[in-house]
């Protein structure tokens, strides 16, 4: 009996909580890690390199997708490590009073990445067993708008939270990202609560009482099979590429924003930075991915693919126009970047799709999925790592032209991706 036959709980109960505890841990170990640690006094090239080394996790998951693909219920890690984050935030929380706050921190940081990226593992695997393809493409805008109001969560309200803390009520930077921490912490705490109720358990294992040893025998199987796709090789360049210009805005964009006027950023504090993302930023970025989601439902994937990459990466002159500009009006420049975010919103519905409906389909798709998002996370870990050196080199000016530059082929490449027939899914 196929798991999508078996009664569940509305997907409204649990994909919007799913993926909002899946990009929530995510974007705070890669993105607003890097925020907390420019207002700990760390530079860009240190943040950059220790903030895109944390994406190894996400890397190099494939390794154990294979285990979470036979072992228990795709539901049973996802509690799991969800609880376990519960425990690493608190951990960091108190790390960050100690002296040697830097290495604990760091520490800290890759164990949630670790217990983040075998979440994310899970998760897709719920979401890919429980729903029917075209269920799953009109969930997408859902999937990646609570994805992404963790994302704007973590670097809105929370960034802007650590402003009013040390700006208004005098605690000092230490103080203000422990109360974060601790923010962190119950929220997933709280996902872990509401997902013991209502989360399904995605595919069960096929012999519950199979020896942990013959997971390496399916990991094989998996790789093997995984390589032997049709028209892997260009469709892993797809997926490589997709956000190749964006893996050098991630970080060095919202440091651009903070950084002094004397240095050619735009000076802007977190409060303001927060106000930003978490207002005018996540209602563009909900609006892109809603959209992007519904027309790939209606039209099909392969007719939206490039108008798809077109939008993630052309809005990436807006950062361009305003280290050229420095405009001091925050009018101009929540408008400039909220045209950025919806840009980016509608077109992640692209790639998310991609990996779901052209490589994940077959006898291992959880762990064929995590292989594709593992090719995704390692452009991003590889531009983010070399961000932060490129962009003291050349300036923040010349920076952002080089990520106009190498925001072109992506969509070149997206003209290229090849879309498998519905026979070649059901046999990979």
């Amino acid at each position: 009996m196929s798991n999508t036959a078996v009664k569940r709980a509305h997907p409204w109960l649990w994909v919007p909580s799913l993926y909002f505890a899946e990009g929530t841990p995510m974007v705070a170990v890669s993105a607003v890690a890097a925020i907390m640690y420019k207002n700990l006094g760390v530079s860009n090239a240190d943040i950059a390199l220790y903030t895109g080394m944390m994406y190894l996790p996400w890397t190099v998951k494939p390794l154990w997708a294979p285990i979470v693909e036979i072992v228990r219920t795709k539901r049973f890690f996802v509690l799991c490590m969800e609880f376990a984050m519960l425990g690493t935030f608190l951990a960091l929380a108190f790390a960050l009073r100690m002296p040697s706050f830097l290495p604990l921190s760091i520490g800290l940081l890759w164990a949630t990445g670790f217990a983040s990226a075998t979440q994310d593992i899970a998760a897709d695997g719920v979401y890919i067993a429980s729903m029917a393809p075209q269920e799953q493409a009109n969930f997408a805008g859902v999937q990646g708008m609570f994805w992404n109001i963790g994302k704007l969560l973590a670097t809105g309200p929370l960034v802007s939270l650590t402003g009013y803390l040390h700006d208004d009520r005098g605690l000092n930077w230490f103080g203000s990202w422990q109360v974060i921490m601790l923010v962190f912490a119950l929220l997933m705490g709280l996902m872990g609560f509401w997902h013991l109720k209502f989360l399904p358990p995605g595919d069960v294992a096929k012999d519950d009482k199979v020896a942990l040893a013959s997971a390496f025998t399916t990991m094989g199987q998996a790789w093997v099979s995984f390589f032997k796709k049709p028209r892997i090789g260009t469709m892993l360049l797809v997926i490589f590429f997709y956000r190749f210009g964006e893996g050098f805005i991630e970080k060095m964009g919202p440091l651009f924003l903070m950084d002094s006027r004397s240095v050619g950023g735009l000076g802007l504090l977190n409060t303001t930075l927060g106000h930003i993302n978490g207002t005018f930023g996540m209602v563009a970025y909900i609006m892109g991915t809603l959209l992007g989601g519904l027309l790939a439902g209606r039209y099909g994937l392969r007719r939206i693919f490039v108008p798809l990459a077109f939008a993630l990466n052309v809005p990436h002159i807006t950062y361009f126009y305003l280290s050229q500009m420095l405009p001091t009006d925050i009018t101009v420049i929540t408008t400039v970047v909220t045209i950025e975010k919806l840009g980016y919103g509608f077109g992640s519905v692209g790639l998310i799709l991609y990996m779901m409906q052209q490589l994940a389909p077959g006898k291992f798709r959880t762990a064929h999925y995590a292989f594709a998002t593992g090719i995704m996370a390692l452009c991003m870990m590889l531009t983010g790592m070399i961000s932060g050196s490129l962009q003291q080199w050349l300036g923040h000016k010349l920076f952002f032209v080089f990520v106009l530059v190498v925001s072109v082929p992506p969509i070149m490449i997206a003209w290229l991706a090849p879309f498998r027939n519905p026979d070649e899914l059901v046999d990979s």
